[in-house]
């Protein structure tokens, strides 16, 4: 098992669960770029390093033009997080993909306005200089493969690909925009996958999400169509499959040999 590895969970309701860490101790950080958006919760995973932050606030208080992305990264990356797995909720942009079913997302679309995407800002007391991110592959290969891995070990049947299209809210779609998404060839759509995932790529940390798909959004002509309470239901009930998966994972990624890949990212 690697010894320097460090795992940061990234994930809203239900992933503050008291039984996911042991030894769990509450850190409370600032960075150059502000407070992240909860205090981090220090543990492990089966003797392996886990830090938690979650996106939303552990209040679900924040939404998610409103959260503060650089400072949840740069937090992350000052604890020494060599990995992020990020959890989050989606709506479905294709009928194969129904609500419960897991997609290990691999590409997005960038649809946000006005948010913070680089570390790099020119602003004082901020990393000096320009960076000019090349953004494929988006996600982590190595450790979207490792989620696939347990995913099959565990039985979960899974999307092994997945364009998100990421758009700001905190309002859904229209049904046009549903269907252009559609016709751009997203998979799923959420409000939290960018800048967040354009950040820990930065930040040279290998960074995979998990996302859950919780409803259709409004595309279908037939069904309901996407509202809050369907989404935080669906994804409650779903909240013990997608911590098993990430609890196998930080075991998994722990007992891969992981030098060349943050070399590379570094």
């Amino acid at each position: 098992m690697c010894s320097n590895i460090k795992i940061g969970i990234i994930g809203g309701s239900g992933l503050d669960d008291p039984d996911i860490l042991k030894n769990r101790k509450e850190k409370k950080v600032t960075t150059p770029f502000g407070d992240p958006s909860d205090v981090l919760v220090l543990g492990a995973i089966d003797n392996v390093a886990c830090v938690l932050v979650a996106r939303h606030g552990r209040s679900h208080n924040i939404m998610p033009g409103k959260v503060n992305y650089r400072a949840n990264i740069w937090a992350l990356k000052e604890e020494g997080c060599t990995h992020i797995v990020a959890s989050t909720a989606t709506g479905s942009l294709r009928e194969h993909i129904k609500p419960g079913d897991i997609v290990i997302l691999d590409n997005f679309i960038d649809r946000t306005v006005g948010r913070h995407q680089t570390f790099y800002d020119g602003e004082q007391g901020h990393p000096e200089g320009v960076c000019h991110l090349p953004m494929e592959p988006a996600y982590c290969e190595l450790t979207r493969k490792a989620i696939s891995e347990v995913a099959d070990e565990l039985g979960f049947a899974v999307h092994r690909k997945g364009t998100v299209i990421a758009i700001e809210g905190p309002r859904f779609s229209s049904r046009a925009e549903s269907n252009m998404y559609r016709m751009w060839g997203g998979d799923v759509i959420n409000m939290t996958s960018v800048p967040e995932v354009v950040l820990a790529k930065e930040a040279g940390i290998c960074y995979a999400s998990i996302a859950l798909a919780t409803d259709y959004d409004c595309w279908r002509e037939v069904g309901e169509k996407v509202c809050v309470a369907d989404v935080l239901r669906t994804f409650k009930q779903n909240i013990t499959k997608v911590t098993r998966l990430i609890t196998g994972v930080v075991l998994k990624i722990a007992a891969k040999d992981w030098e060349q890949p943050i070399k590379e990212l570094k």
